[in-house]
This record gives structure tokens, sequence and C-alpha cells, in this order.
């Protein structure tokens, strides 16, 4: 009898085996394979046993009857800078599934890696985050917004920033070759900044020169950078931007398998919507924008030179397939935020004016002269977004950043991309299986840029969790009412920190940063 009671006690004064447990789920492991039941283990952050695990013990059971478990979701296209440090948990992310986002993309990063890792450390953010550098911040630090090639000791300069930042633990290097400063440098100069970061083991994120009638050009120049530089490639945001050749996205496809059966590792990021959300700077031609805000206000001070520039516009618009910037909408416009929502011919009426396109073009110099303003675009088609997506290397990304709830009228994307894919391509259209849609989201992106403990579910692996009815995930944010958080995740784990508590978001802080290799690969 003594013996039994001294067992008892024992046992019942034993610790949990696990900090978490979650038990009766279809796991779905990120590989693409299908699912399986199982129960899942969390020990001190990491994964520690994935299998019936009958009798375990933990301090925090959680039962998935019978939803499924994946890995967190890699968001490999976001831009956060400046907003991270407003809401650090990152709430819109969280809660469309996703625990780790890379960063400093399109070209434009922080100046100091290092010191804004320290900052997010001392602030404490809700998931992992990763950054690249970026090739227009390098070149606006060396040379301003300059119109020209850098000269010899100006890419040296640059080369040394690229590589400073790869030391601070940046995953890659980034291009926005549509955008002011790098719509300015050849090739050449990409090339060799992107051979400072593959020195490191980075990966070469590109936001390419053109989307549209040039793309494949583009392609073959991003696809070469990583072949000459050696390293991985991460073409952003596929797609085809220009209504005049809808369709295209077959033979832009093709290419880029051209370059993966020459042995480059190229692959592809997209977000499941047909509009796009940039600065209003792009409707202008690249020359127009050089030597920044006070150089155009003077060129278009110049008759002359302003009725160049409305030339140059209207040629585009035709080029591009639209009639007017009636596809062109104001999601935040600091000056008046009235305008938030409408369109440029819009905006054009409420100036007092006739929506003619000479008109809105003058309502686009107005508000460029006035701070400029973020945009979304309506520029493509469903039938390139369904073959993009059905394209076994294409990531799942939202091109998104951390938002404040309720401010300005931001891209949906932001809010729903995860949910979107898996409520509606997924559930809906068929358009790809559940397993296939987890992989793109967690273990293709962590292959990319060298996560080696994150994107499945594996023993030892960081303990990025989620657990959700497929049924009922649901994107609710729309291009009308874009502050509205996706539905259906009832768990995101991130490396062990329960983040999100049936549904809800818990006050916590689970992230970290995700340094790179400080030390350059061997020759």
């Amino acid at each position: 009898m003594r013996l039994a009671v001294v067992v008892l006690l024992a046992a019942v004064s034993a610790p949990a085996q696990y900090d978490i447990l979650i038990r009766n789920a279809r796991v779905i492991d990120g590989t693409g394979n299908p699912w399986f039941h199982a129960s899942v283990a969390v020990k001190d952050g990491r994964i520690a046993a994935i299998g019936r695990l009958e009798g375990a013990t933990a301090a925090r059971v959680i039962d998935a009857a019978g939803r499924v478990v994946t890995p967190g979701f890699i968001d490999v296209h976001t831009h956060v800078e400046g907003a991270i440090e407003k809401v650090p948990r990152a709430d819109n992310f969280l809660l469309d599934g996703v625990t780790t986002i890379v960063t400093g993309n399109c070209g434009g990063s922080v100046q100091n890696v290092a010191g804004w890792f320290a900052r997010l450390e001392e602030l404490g953010v809700g998931v992992n985050v990763a950054s690249l550098v970026g090739h227009n911040t390098v070149r606006r630090q060396v040379m301003g917004t300059e119109n020209r090639r850098a000269t010899a000791g100006e890419l040296a300069r640059m080369k040394e920033l690229v590589h400073a930042a790869m030391q601070q633990g940046a995953v890659g290097f980034s291009t926005g070759l549509i955008y002011i400063p790098g719509a300015y440098a050849p090739t050449e100069e990409v090339v060799e900044l992107a051979k400072s970061a593959a020195a490191y083991g980075g990966v070469y994120a590109s936001h390419m020169r053109d989307e549209g009638a040039q793309i494949l050009e583009a392609i073959h120049e991003a696809a070469r950078v990583g072949e000459q530089a050696g390293m991985p490639v991460q073409i952003s945001h596929f797609k085809i931007d220009t209504p005049r050749i809808w369709g295209f996205s077959e033979k832009s496809i093709q290419l880029v398998e051209e370059y993966r059966r020459r042995g480059v590792d190229v692959v592809v990021d997209q977000y499941p919507y047909d509009h796009s959300s940039t600065n209003l700077g792009i409707t202008l031609p690249a020359w127009a924008l050089a030597g920044g805000a006070d150089a155009l206000r003077e060129r278009l001070s110049n008759p002359e030179t302003r009725s160049r520039i409305a030339a140059e516009m209207e040629q585009r618009l035709k080029d591009l397939g639209h009639p007017d910037y009636s596809y062109a909408t104001v999601a935040y416009y600091e000056k008046d935020h009235s305008w938030e929502g409408k369109n440029i011919a819009e905006i054009t009426r409420l100036r007092g004016l006739e929506p003619s396109l000479a008109n809105q073009i003058e309502t686009i110099f107005h508000i460029l002269l006035n701070g400029g303003a973020q945009m979304i675009y309506h520029s493509m088609s469903d039938i390139d977004i369904e073959r993009i997506l059905r394209y076994p290397n294409t990531a799942i990304a939202s091109d998104g950043g951390v938002r404040v709830f309720g401010e300005g009228m931001p891209h949906p994307r932001s809010y729903g991309t995860n949910a979107r894919v898996l409520a509606e391509y997924v559930r809906k259209r068929g358009v790809l299986t559940l397993e296939d849609a987890i992989r793109r989201m967690t273990s293709l992106p962590a292959r990319t840029f060298g996560f080696r403990d994150r994107g499945l579910v594996r023993e030892g692996f960081a303990a990025d969790l989620l657990v959700f009815d497929p049924a009922r995930v649901q994107d609710k944010a729309t291009y009308t009412q874009p502050h509205q958080y996706s539905e259906g995740f009832d768990y995101v784990l991130v490396n062990g920190v329960v983040m999100v508590d049936n549904g809800k978001l818990a006050e916590a802080r689970g992230g970290r940063i995700l340094r790179h290799r400080p030390e350059p690969l061997l020759p």
C-alpha cells in the first residue's frame, strides 16, 4: 500500500515531458506528400516528437480534433520596414498563418541591417524576420538618384555595403529595376553586386525591369544575374501586368523552365490577386524622376518638358492596353485621405475637371508634387494568375506589409494572401491540392532562402506550427474594405510560443531575427 502511494505521488509530481502537445491531428508536413494522422509534441521551441505519442504528457495540450497541423507559412516577399516597429506583433500576418517573413524586397531595405535587427529584438516581434539588402538602397547611399553608370570607385563602395549587410545577417540581395535609382543601373552592375551576396550563400530576389511586353528580356536578365553570380534566383510577384498581352504567362513560365533545365536555380513567387500595388511614380518615364522631388518639380515647371513627359505617359498607356488611368486607385495619400479608395479619373472630377486623359495626367502630376501616393492598379488577368499558380516552382508571397488596422486603403493581400489561396484556389476552384498549396507556403520558400530548420513538420525543426480546419479558412479583406483579418487559423505557434490561441491573438512575442551565416563561403 505504501509503495502504491509513493508511485502515485511520483507520477503526480513528475514534470511534463513536453511544453505543448497537439493531439488528434492530420499532419500536412510541408513536403507535398499526403496528410497522416499523428500527434506533435513541442519542447524548448522545437518539434520534439511526431507520432501516436500515447501516454505523453505536456504543460499544455491542444486537441486538434481532426484539424490539420502544418508548418507555419513563410512569406518571402514583404515590405515591413517602418511599420513593424508600430505593430511588432505583426497581427495581420499571424492571423493569415504567417510565422516567417522576408523583407528588404524590390531593391529597398534598411541601410543598417545590424542596427535594425537589434531594434526589433529590443521591441520583441511576433513573427520571424529575415531581410535582404536592397540595390536601390545601396545605390542611393553612394550615388543618390543620378541617371548614369557608376564609376569604378562607386561600384566598389556599393559592393562594400552589400558585403557589410551580408555580414550583418542579410539573406541575399534584392533589386527593383523599375524603380529609381535601380532603373538606371546596367546589368553588369547588378551582377557585380549580386556576387557580393553570393559569396555568403545569399539569394538574388528580383523585381524585374518589366512584367509585361518585355517580360522575356527581363527574365533573361534576372536568370543570367543568378547564373553569372552563382546563386539562386527568386523572381518576385511573377505576373503579366499588361492587358494587351494577357495570357502570355505560358511563354514566361516556359522560359523559367529553360533556365532551370540548364542548371540555374530559378523559382518565382506570386500573390493571388488581379490588382498590384506600388507607388504612383511608376506611371512616369524613369528619366523624369532622376534627381528626386526637386528635380521633378523643375522638369514639370518647364512647359516643353512637361509636355514630353505627358506624351510618353500617353504612349505607355497605349502600350499597356489601358484607355486611361481609371485602373489606378489611390491606396494612401497623406495630403488628402478622402481620395483614398478612388481612382485617378474620379479624383480628377473631384478637382473640378473633366476626366479627360490630359486632365488625369495633370492630376497625377499634382499628387506627385504633393508627396506622391501609394496606389493599387488593376493590371492582371485570371488566366495568368491560375497558370502561374499551377506552376510547381511558384511560392506564395503577399508583397504586403505590417498594417496598422484601419489606416489607409491598402491592398487586401497584406491581410488575406494565404487564406485566399486555401479558400479560393484549393477549396473552391481546385487549382491546387491542399498538400501542394502548403508546400508552396512552407518548404519551397524555406529551401530557396536556406531556412534549414523551418518549413517542415519534422523532429528537431523550429516549432513554427499552424492548427486549422481547411473547410473554414477564409480571407475577408477586399479592395473596398481591406482592414479585415483572415479567419480560420485557430492556433499559430512561433518558435513554440502560442501567438494565436483559439483564433485570438495572444500577448506574446515568439518571433526571432533570422540572420544568415556571417562568414563568406570558401572559394
